[in-house]
């Protein structure tokens, strides 16, 4: 069974959170980590981990979700840098569109040494950018670009954002009862999001790394 970027994320998250704590967080505390609505769709991505194997739960007891598999992205799998504060072990996570929204379900287990001083605020991972709406930010077409998971968001501020169930960058524009993700090329028009979809912040936008500039 093939998860999803979100998937993966979850699986990673809960590998951390278990390793921290020494359980496992709840439902509520997922679907908080990743910018859901509700405890819903937390269910939905750990049924899918469960299905695949990758996650074991005891029906009826709270926190009983123990872990079957490692992630394979998980960067303390991999040979690690020399200690240093300044080093990340970002993990790509998948694609994000700078143009119309993609779907997230296309993605690596890709991890890569940055330097913390390149992002603010730290970033959780990275996504890599697919398309130019975004070029006038400085984001372009094969970027990397940073990633603060965080469901919260002022005006005005470069968002990773999630419609129904796909992945955009844009700009964060909020007033007169609408939410819109504004481009920064004039060759796209906004995007509003409309009464019944789905909307969430999935982070915010923390810098970028050009490959092979």
């Amino acid at each position: 069974m093939s998860l999803t970027d979100t998937q993966r994320a979850i699986h990673l998250f809960l590998a951390e959170r278990i390793d921290a704590d020494g359980f496992a967080p709840s439902q509520t505390e997922v679907a908080r980590a990743f910018g859901f609505k509700g405890v819903r769709a937390a269910q939905y991505h750990l049924d899918a981990l469960e299905a695949a194997g990758m996650i074991g739960r005891s029906p009826g007891r709270a926190r009983s979700l123990r872990l079957l598999q490692q992630p394979e992205d998980r960067p303390r799998q991999l040979p690690l840098a020399p200690a240093n504060d300044d080093t990340l072990h970002l993990p790509v996570l998948g694609q994000v569109a700078a143009g119309a929204p993609i779907g997230a379900d296309i993605g690596s287990e890709q991890v890569v040494l940055m330097d913390r001083a390149l992002f603010t605020p730290t970033p959780d991972y990275l996504l890599k950018v697919k398309g130019d709406s975004m070029r006038d930010e400085g984001i372009f077409d094969g970027d990397l670009i940073g990633v603060h998971r965080t469901s919260e968001a002022r005006n005005g501020q470069v968002v990773i954002a999630r419609i129904d169930d796909e992945i955009t960058v844009k700009l964060l524009r909020i007033g007169q009862g609408k939410v819109r993700l504004l481009p920064r090329n004039p060759d796209y028009a906004p995007i509003e999001v409309k009464p019944g979809q789905e909307f969430a912040i999935e982070g915010l936008y923390c810098g970028l790394v050009r490959p092979n500039a």
